[in-house]
């Protein structure tokens, strides 16, 4: 241990090493109760000091794990006290934006609600958004391939990284900083890194697409009386929003109803009565025009008999009621122990799908709960179950219920959040033993040692 601390430390300087309780003051996860427990945190400022400790740990055969806001949700930076980590908190730096080119250039450290504001400072936006943007950094969303609210329209965040910069367990820098939207010359190398969650290498900088800011943004709220009215009534939307919907987040009954009964604080925009609610966003380029087509859109949605209430957002503090509430997972926390699952599927399986789940639940436990909710447009269910008190004994008993379903039909167990190690069992459920086998190879490729990310996805061959 004292040898590739002494080597960290000689390398970087004693300022960019934390060590003892400097390291176990820190906590682990902001879901998460415990503490880090590690030998040294390493914060250095630059892609060359990444290197730099890398290539100390690749020499001593050291276990590195890469930290970035620790938002996540399947233990993917879970550490143990043999391992160092390497985060990157201090490069948090955005280095350029080209609003003619429409890109951001940045460190990877930086936090998403930062680049958000700052796109729009230069009337652009970047894309990207989710529930946890005043933590999150964009290295990590690049490491998870992080999803959110607007797939739908804009993608993952792989679609919105032009290029990037990782260094490999040896300490080789990666450089293909890449700032066109087409560049067909050979592989595609940044996609090895987006996505694989700290286990082929760390990303240190990026270059990242943006959009011209919108120049309005309306958000109604739906209640609709029947599963299959809710898929015809996205299928409308986006026909008649002309181009403009950029997100459908739907909440089931039991969902919304804790979102708006005390001791939560939100008032709720519609009734109580509905089996299904749906937050509908449309983010266009004429406020007028696209306040009347919203309008328009949910009065023929009413002739249908698709929609049976609906309330639309006249200003943004309406709008931004709307969404505080709709990101309120907290409230699910009242029910603890709880479950938190990120499954994805075609939307023609999700009624089927979640009937399922239920029964199975109702199979083994006198009591639950099953909260469900999720970015239906593009087929991500979240659920949030609860099955007593003693139920943190039960959680292989309730991930086999969830998980062993997806196999018939099709489905992911992972839609947004990573594999991690809460997965890691469940990854034959989606994944073919032909297509592990290729991950295999990659990992052995790029880290021979296994040294990057350790035991997550998926045990060495």
């Amino acid at each position: 241990m004292a040898d590739v601390i002494e080597a960290l430390r000689a390398a970087l300087g004693a300022d960019a090493l934390l060590v003892g309780e400097a390291v176990r003051e820190r906590a682990a996860g902001i879901w998460r109760p415990d503490t880090i427990r590690a030998k040294a945190i390493v914060r250095p400022r630059s892609t060359a000091e990444v290197s730099k400790a890398l290539a100390i740990c690749h020499a001593h055969d050291q276990s590195v794990i890469a930290h970035g806001g620790l938002t996540g949700l399947v233990g993917s930076a879970l550490t143990s006290p043999d391992d160092v980590v390497i985060s990157l908190e201090r490069m948090n730096k955005i280095e350029d934006v080209n609003a003619v080119d429409r890109t951001m250039t940045v460190q990877t450290g930086v936090v998403l609600q930062t680049l958000q504001e700052t796109a729009a400072e230069h009337g652009l936006l970047f894309p990207l958004d989710l529930g946890g943007r005043g933590s999150a950094t964009i290295g990590g969303n690049i490491a998870t391939n992080a999803g959110g609210n607007r797939v739908i329209r804009y993608g993952m965040t792989r679609d919105m990284v032009l290029g990037l910069e990782a260094v490999l367990a040896d300490g080789t820098v990666v450089s293909s900083m890449n700032q066109m939207i087409k560049n067909n010359a050979g592989y595609d190398l940044k996609q090895l890194f987006i996505g694989s969650e700290g286990s082929l290498g760390i990303v240190t900088r990026a270059v990242l697409r943006l959009r011209e800011k919108p120049k309005s943004q309306e958000t109604a709220f739906v209640g609709i009386e029947s599963f299959g009215k809710l898929s015809e009534f996205l299928k409308t939307m986006d026909a008649q929003l002309g181009g403009t919907l950029s997100a459908f987040e739907v909440m089931w009954n039991d969902y919304y109803r804790i979102l708006t009964e005390p001791p939560a604080v939100h008032q709720p925009p519609i009734p109580r009565d509905y089996p299904y609610y749906v937050l509908v966003e449309a983010m266009g380029g004429d406020a007028e025009q696209d306040h009347a087509r919203l309008e328009s859109a949910l009065a023929d949605a009413f002739e249908k008999g698709l929609i049976t209430d609906a309330a639309l957002a006249q200003n943004q503090a309406q709008r931004e009621q709307m969404w505080a509430m709709r990101d309120d997972v907290v409230q699910t926390f009242r029910f603890a122990p709880i479950f938190t699952f990120d499954v994805s599927m075609r939307i023609s399986k999700m009624e089927n799908y979640v009937a399922d789940v239920n029964r199975g639940l109702a199979s083994r436990y006198a009591s639950f709960k099953n909260f469900t909710f999720g970015h239906m447009g593009d087929g991500n269910l979240h659920l949030v179950i609860s099955v007593g008190p003693n139920g943190q004994k039960e959680r292989e008993h309730v991930e086999e219920i969830v998980y062993r379903p997806l196999a018939e039909i099709g489905g992911s167990v992972s839609a947004e959040h990573g594999v991690g190690l809460e997965k890691k069992p469940y990854l034959n459920v989606c994944r073919s033993e032909t297509e592990i086998a290729l991950m295999r190879t990659l990992k052995k490729s790029l880290d021979p040692k296994g040294i990057l990310n350790p035991g997550k996805i998926f045990d060495a061959a």
